[in-house]
């Protein structure tokens, strides 16, 4: 007899004896310690992964694996012959490895070029200097823009600066106070500029520390608003007009943008399975995103998150275990401009979404892992904690609110648990959309135990009798 059904049956017998409340109590309890106990029986299966990741044949084999996936394509842009060639890499590489039901389900992305660009200092001084066009910028004309520029910190000193705007080059030098807040620079600095007449904007690199390194992202146009040029400068070339503005220098730049945008792109999600056993139409996903910026080589954002999901279901076949339910990896595409291909994904599956145990997402680095940031009701905290404490051998137990995710937002608004990685990622925005986000930046230990949590998770939640509630 199922829990379900125990909790009915005590409950409308309660309604006879007037003593609902204490005994629906104890039956709750009850099931919580017979959760506790199914989960407390998965400890052996839970080191058998930890071992096989950590120090058995399966240890750096993610870190291998994404070292041979990053020197063979390089970047991946979406809309790009580098995305394509990642695809079809990652098709042949998860068939080759044997995993179930592995295929491409089509999606269209964004196709934006960056092109040749340049910013030259004309005044007070020659200097060249670094920058990252942001995704989706028009380019100048040919011949470029020269302008003078107006330095602000804020989008209200900008405001109040409006009629000293006008037909200049806006350069913002917004402090970094977290990503979450600082990063609006980047994604409407150039809208909120051309309101004010500007002919284009330069964004502080949103990172709480640079070696003259710009970094790159997506930004947005509004409609009804014209369209201007728009690249990120380095912290050091924000802060260096910043105190020449405040000398009353004048300050001249000349700035080359080759960007341009093309019609949207056919692209895929990868998708590669373990089927359940007694539940295959239920699924747990797992997932990082293939796509990255023009940069670098794409390692750390997502390279890790995707190849430490991929780790996790070739542990799980590797021990020979099939959970109840199905694993589903799924490498999103076009995750950097917004998750473009997840939505697609979303739109097409969500008929579905009663199915969906729980969605995960590693898209914060894969440094030491530390626990994970989850999303849902009391009772499926409580859960996953459970679950949490089979770590315990490597010391990854910690539980904290909020999963978060480009890729898995969708899912979570529509009430399904969602799970990320909650790593040390105090130095994630260091590298974070540049040319140093590269492999020097992983690690193979910490990408071993970041594989190892992703696997016992992933895999424990699958094969419990019941689903997370929700």
């Amino acid at each position: 007899m199922n829990t379900l059904l125990v909790t009915v049956l005590a409950y409308l017998i309660t309604l006879c004896s007037g003593k609902t409340s204490d005994t629906t109590s104890s039956v709750n309890e009850k099931t919580s310690k017979e959760t506790a106990r199914e989960i407390a029986g998965y400890s052996e299966v839970a080191l058998d992964i930890i071992n096989l990741a950590v120090s058995g044949k399966a240890q750096n084999r993610s870190y291998n694996r994404l070292a041979d996936f990053t020197d063979t394509i390089g970047n991946r842009l979406s809309g790009s012959p580098n995305l394509e060639l990642a695809i079809k890499y990652m098709y042949n590489a998860l068939t080759q490895d044997g995993l179930e039901n592995v295929h491409l389900e089509p999606v269209k992305v964004p196709h934006w070029v960056r092109g040749e660009e340049s910013a030259m200092m004309l005044e007070p001084r020659n200097h060249s200097m670094a920058i990252l066009g942001l995704g989706s910028s028009i380019g100048t004309p040919s011949a470029g823009i020269t302008a003078e520029v107006i330095v602000v910190h804020s989008f209200d000193e900008l405001h109040q600066r409006a009629q000293e705007a006008k037909g200049k080059i806006v350069v913002y030098n917004q402090p970094f106070v977290g990503y979450g807040e600082s990063v609006q620079y980047r994604a409407f600095g150039a809208t909120e500029a051309a309101k004010v007449g500007a002919v284009a904007s330069l964004i502080r690199s949103v990172t709480p520390f640079s070696i003259n390194s710009p970094h790159t992202g997506w930004q947005d146009y509004s409609p009804g608003v014209p369209k201007i040029p728009t690249a990120c400068i380095t912290v050091e070339d924000a802060e260096m007009m910043a105190r020449m503005a405040h000398q009353g220098t004048k300050i001249v730049i000349h700035l080359q943008m080759g960007a341009k945008t093309y019609p949207d792109a056919d692209s895929y999600n990868t998708v590669a399975e373990i089927v359940g056993s007694k539940f295959p139409e239920q699924t747990v996903l797992i997932s990082g995103h293939l796509d990255s910026w023009d940069v670098g080589q794409g390692a750390m954002d997502d390279g890790g998150g995707a190849f430490i999901s991929w780790e996790a279901l070739s542990l799980i076949k590797d021990l020979g275990l099939r959970p109840k339910r199905t694993l589903r990896m799924v490498l999103w595409t076009g995750e950097e401009q917004g998750g473009v291909g997840a939505e697609q994904y979303y739109q097409l599956h969500k008929v579905n979404i009663s199915n969906f145990d729980l969605v995960m997402e590693s898209d914060i680095g894969t440094f030491t892992p530390l626990g994970l940031q989850f999303t849902g009701i009391d009772k499926a905290q409580a859960i996953m904690k459970q679950v949490m404490m089979l770590l315990q051998p490597i010391n990854v137990t910690g539980l904290s609110e909020h999963g978060e995710g480009t890729d898995i937002n969708f899912w979570m608004q529509g009430g399904v648990p969602g799970a990320s990685l909650h790593d040390d990622a105090s130095k994630y925005f260091w590298f974070h959309h540049t040319e140093a986000d590269t492999m020097s930046v992983q690690d193979p230990v910490q990408m071993n135990l970041c594989s190892a949590v992703w696997a016992v998770v992933s895999y424990v939640v699958a094969d419990l009798e019941e689903m997370l509630p929700r």
